[in-house]
């Protein structure tokens, strides 16, 4: 029973130190490092850069990305059900509009709370 766990420790071991390896040793050795000041300014389509790089956002915009990415998530495992429908048969559609309408409560859920709203 303990040699079960030997062998997974190990193989965790060696698995770390191939990650450390080939991240950080192996990089270092191949990657070219040739700094100067041009190569470390900020690169804007070609422009200096004006003013600080700390711009604020509101948070209202990292809401809105959040749930629209979790509706594109969401709606990539449509595709795959529309494409076998016909041999799933009725359960597999009734589980379906579950799934469809968990999605639309949080829909209903994120527009009652206006994250929905852009400005």
């Amino acid at each position: 029973m303990a040699a079960d766990y030997a062998y997974v420790g190990f193989f965790l071991i060696v698995g770390v130190l191939f990650v450390i390896l080939n991240i950080e040793i192996i990089s270092r050795i191949i990657r070219p490092h040739n700094p100067n000041p041009q190569k470390l300014t900020t690169y804007e389509c070609g422009e200096e850069p004006i003013g600080t790089g700390w711009v604020r956002f509101h948070v209202r915009y990292y809401l809105y990305a959040l749930v629209y990415i979790v509706f594109a998530v969401e709606t990539v495992f449509l595709f795959p059900w529309a494409i076998v429908f016909q041999e799933l048969g009725l359960f597999a559609f009734l589980e379906m509009m579950v799934f469809i309408g968990i999605l639309l409560v949080g829909l209903a859920y994120a527009w009652k709370k206006g994250a929905l709203e852009w400005a």
